[in-house]
């Protein structure tokens, strides 16, 4: 069963950039497209930026009951291996 977040930001030139990140199986695959590129850019190892705002969207569904923990577990097991924190994100 395929799990598929997508959100939007803009970047630091002003562009605004979409960005999908689906779960297949146990394995993430995020994905980022700026408006007016043909071609999404699929990342083997996503940004950290990218995993800290895909953790705020997970908790806030799994707040409503709409994902699992073990989802979002995942998904902070990621920024920590790669030396990020989410905790300052929070408010």
């Amino acid at each position: 069963m395929r799990n598929t977040h997508v959100w939007k930001t803009t970047t630091a030139d002003g562009e605004k950039r979409e960005v999908r990140a689906e779960k297949f199986g146990k394995r993430w695959r995020v994905q980022a497209k700026v408006k007016g590129d043909a071609a999404w850019t699929y990342y083997d190892d996503p940004l950290v930026e990218d995993l800290i705002e895909l953790r705020d969207v997970l908790f806030r569904k799994y707040q409503r009951k709409h994902l699992s923990y073990e989802d979002l577990a995942a998904v902070e097991k990621m920024i920590t291996d790669r030396g990020g924190s989410w905790e300052q994100t929070q408010t």
